[in-house]
């Protein structure tokens, strides 16, 4: 069977669509599998063993009749997306059999539920989804362990975007646990400012054995760098789901979006550290009432005590 599969556009949502495709596998058993979608998706899920071909979508309208011309033939077409633009690329994709993901039939369940679902409905089956599943990674854990903080999210404008919690509360845990472990800081190109904060702040803790890998990594890279964490601490970000794919163990801080719907995904060593707030979750890039209570009152000692409770 030759199987299409559009992966959705953002690295958590890719991870999180793993334990559908993997019910995609064993329901064809014989496939080969050409993965469709963003960059960061497809440098996820690349490493597939089901998988013969990739290729980064290219996003112009224009584009999309030729790449649906030079991909070929399928048995069938899964699309992770339900863009109006996959609408019409689905239109063009030769295949016997096109299922695209509905937003709006799927809700008010983990999102990792939402996408095995779609594929149940389109496969008239029962699956349940399992383990998130990331190929391709060998885990050295090093002699000293290690920590991981992320203190970006790619909701909003940082340093203030909602999603982000306080780098000084950061460099607090970080300071407090520098003796026990190494201190990794991750984050985008867009995180350097967040991230220079927290590392001013470790320096005047007098914190030496530390680095900050952010803006400086790969996909694969930033994969390979959070498989081997001895214990991690970020937002809601696709990190965070890179870490349950490797069962790290995980303290996760929401503020203003849904931990029953994006929250990590069968990782036995995960806990959430969140205040439940009237306002919770507004879904918003940014604080609407201007206070931002749903992380300014979290703070270093409760992410501390969440870190006992996980040993």
């Amino acid at each position: 069977m030759k199987i299409l599969i559009e992966l959705p556009t953002w690295l958590g949502d890719a991870v999180m669509v793993t334990p559908a495709i993997e019910n995609i596998v064993n329901f064809y058993n014989d496939v080969d599998i050409t993965f469709i979608g963003s960059f960061m998706s497809i440098e996820a899920l690349k490493n597939h063993p089901k998988a013969i071909k990739t290729l980064v979508l290219d996003k112009k309208y224009t584009s999309l009749y030729k790449i649906s011309r030079d991909l070929g033939n399928f048995d069938a077409f899964y699309s992770f997306r339900s863009s109006a633009r996959i609408k019409f690329f689905k239109l063009l994709i030769s295949a016997k059999k096109k299922h695209q993901f509905d937003k709006n039939k799927y809700q008010n369940q983990h999102q990792v539920e939402k996408y095995n679902d779609f594929i149940n409905d389109s496969l008239s089956i029962d699956s349940t989804a399992g383990k998130l599943q990331i190929y391709g990674y060998n885990i050295a854990k090093s002699k000293k362990k290690i920590l991981g903080i992320n203190p970006g999210a790619s909701y909003g404008i940082a340093p203030r975007a909602a999603k982000c919690w306080y780098p000084q509360e950061f460099a607090k845990v970080a300071s407090k646990l520098s003796s026990e472990y190494d201190i990794v800081i991750f984050g985008g190109p867009g995180e350097t400012d967040i991230a220079s904060d927290i590392e001013q702040a470790l320096i005047d803790c007098s914190v030496k054995n530390y680095k900050s890998l952010v803006g400086n990594t790969t996909i694969t890279e930033l994969i390979n760098q959070i498989s081997n964490l001895d214990l991690f601490i970020t937002g809601d970000s696709g990190p965070m789901h890179i870490a349950a794919a490797f069962q790290v163990p995980t303290v996760a801080i929401f503020g203003p979006t849904k931990d029953t719907e994006t929250s990590q995904w069968m990782n036995d060593k995960s806990i959430i550290v969140k205040r439940n707030l009237e306002c919770q979750p507004c879904m918003k890039r940014t604080c609407p009432l201007k206070h931002h209570n749903c992380m300014n009152l979290i703070k270093a000692k409760e992410v501390l005590d969440a870190i006992k409770s996980l040993n």
